[in-house]
């Protein structure tokens, strides 16, 4: 028998799923591998849309465990298949992430162009199920895999398993969807073992985090900002974590002690009531240490609930991601973050973001942390390729990581940067360095954007646009484009000034300019790190 597949360091899942992954699949190989080769149980394809790696690394396995259970099995992603393909494929596992604000993972993004456009075959003999992978604290939760799921299904393929729509606890519903998709294809017995228990590993990781020390914080915005803003520095020598410039860092807060006194003194309850689904942990502690409270931010409960039924609504308290905003050639043993403070009022009443004043205000000075791969935002593996940064406010973070990296190896290739915020003088994040780079020659050309220095708003958009010639230019010379920030406004209007540019500079039809950023992304020029 040919040897277990395991997840690799390398894959996009911190090291608790890759234990848990791991275990989970030789369980299946040991308990439900046969003996000798089954008989061919017919083609099994697996088609992944993912932005940070996870959709395929499952996709992946899956098509492996399916292979040993007798299927001809291929994995992958949207942007190696045209509707054709699928279409002629008759038996389709989907597994897709959704990114941002409900959109389409940027693999994944050409072939849903092409699906919803008309242009799209009929699929009435193929047989499908989707495994949407997301989180709830987006409106559009799980957004991808439902247009999938009903524009397949308004194209005539057949539903063979209902769709399974995972939050941030995806390792359970995932392998029952996987285990339901292969019963539906004809596997009689059970193939997914019992869910083996986490357990820690040699690194840590969200069950294990390494508390770290807080080396550092310090405030970015001048006098008279609007915005706070802070330049947070964290040690990570003894932890054996290490991260690329690109990655994230996995922060495990607690909720503010302020708040959670302010729950108990509405609802009448001592705080000493044990919690059931906590492990019996009272429920001061609960709340403070174990729960998302998010759903209370509007209204305070009435009294007369239990312990029990106060949380019985809530969803677990999760770590929250920060793009990394430094270069580990720059600051061995240091991960640095560039984090905006969330301070604001409802109904009169102050509230708090919970990750980002627990940095800000109360964390002691320890920070539990774990590193969180991300290998598709990535600078080009050739150092003399030109690169373009975008990235307004807080977004600046993982290019202030890619110029040091890009200084420290004395990278050939040209950088240029937008950056953008609300005034020059109190909002031009990290002005001091970027400016030494702009002398120093690091940095090509910088071009900013202060949307409050005059009377009309100026976004990056709009200096792109300014630039159009020459950021055409570095495109055709092979340049990188990166994108970092917010996702519901900012992403989409670089997006169209870069659909606009393709079309007034670069003389492209609007059909030919939609297929050239496609292929932009999916050579990996056009990235993008948005929330």
């Amino acid at each position: 028998m040919s040897a277990l597949p395991t997840i690799p360091e390398s894959a996009p899942f911190n090291p608790e799923q890759r234990v848990w992954l791991n275990g989970f699949f030789a369980g299946l190989f040991s308990s439900a591998a046969p003996s000798s080769p089954p008989a061919s149980s017919g083609p099994l394809l697996f088609v992944w849309g993912s932005q940070t790696g996870g959709a395929e690394v499952l996709a992946k396995t899956f098509a492996k465990r399916a292979a040993q259970a007798g299927f001809d099995c291929k994995a992958l992603g949207f942007d190696d298949l045209v509707p054709e393909e699928l279409a002629n494929a008759k038996r389709v596992g989907i597994v897709t992430s959704t990114y941002g604000d409900g959109e389409m993972p940027d693999n994944a993004q050409g072939f849903w162009d092409k699906l919803k456009n008309g242009s799209a075959p009929r699929f009435d003999g193929l047989e499908y199920s989707v495994l949407a992978l997301g989180d709830t604290n987006y409106v559009k939760f799980c957004e991808a895999g439902k247009r999938f799921d009903e524009r397949l299904e308004e194209l005539g393929a057949r539903r063979i398993q209902t769709r399974t729509d995972c939050d941030v606890d995806f390792e359970k519903p995932s392998a029952e969807w996987f285990d339901g998709l292969l019963k539906a294809f004809g596997v009689q017995e059970p193939l997914a073992p019992q869910i083996p228990s986490v357990v820690d590993s040699i690194t840590h990781h969200k069950a294990n985090p390494f508390r770290a020390a807080l080396l550092a914080n310090c405030t970015l915005n001048g006098p008279g900002s609007l915005k706070e803003t802070r330049h947070i520095e964290i040690g990570l020598a003894g932890s054996g974590l290490s991260y690329e410039v690109g990655d994230a860092l996995g922060v495990l807060p607690t909720n503010c002690p302020d708040f959670v006194s302010d729950i108990l003194q509405a609802s009448k309850l001592r705080g000493s009531e044990p919690v059931a689904s906590a492990n019996g942990l009272p429920l001061r502690l609960a709340l403070q240490t174990r729960f998302d409270l998010t759903p209370f931010m509007t209204a305070l409960p009435a009294p007369g609930m239990s312990a029990d039924e106060l949380t019985s609504s809530l969803r677990k308290l999760q770590p929250r991601l920060y793009s990394i905003s430094s270069s580990p050639k720059a600051h061995p043993n240091e991960v640095h973050l560039t984090v905006s403070i969330v301070r604001y009022k409802i109904n009169g009443i102050a509230r708090k973001g919970v990750c980002s004043t627990f940095l800000a205000d109360r964390s002691g000075g320890v920070v539990p942390v774990f590193i969180h791969s991300a290998p598709h935002f990535r600078l080009p593996s050739d150092p003399s390729v030109p690169v373009i940064m975008i990235g307004p406010g807080t977004g600046i973070a993982p290019f202030r990581a890619f110029l040091e990296e890009r200084e420290a190896t004395g990278a050939s290739g040209s950088n240029w940067l937008f950056f953008g915020d609300q005034t020059s003088a109190s909002d031009f994040l990290y002005q001091n360095q970027i400016e030494t780079w702009k002398k120093q020659g690091t940095l090509s050309r910088l071009d900013t954007a202060f949307s409050r220095d005059q009377t009309e708003k100026l976004y990056v958009q709009h200096r792109m646009l300014e630039q159009a010639p020459q950021l055409w230019k570095w495109l055709q010379d092979g340049a990188y484009l990166y994108v970092c920030g917010d996702a519901s406004r900012m992403a989409k209007d670089v997006d169209a000034a870069l659909r606009t540019i393709s079309v007034n500079t670069g003389g492209l039809s609007e059909d030919a300019a939609t297929a050239y950023i496609t292929s932009l992304r999916d050579e990996k020029r056009y990235q993008r790190d948005v929330y």
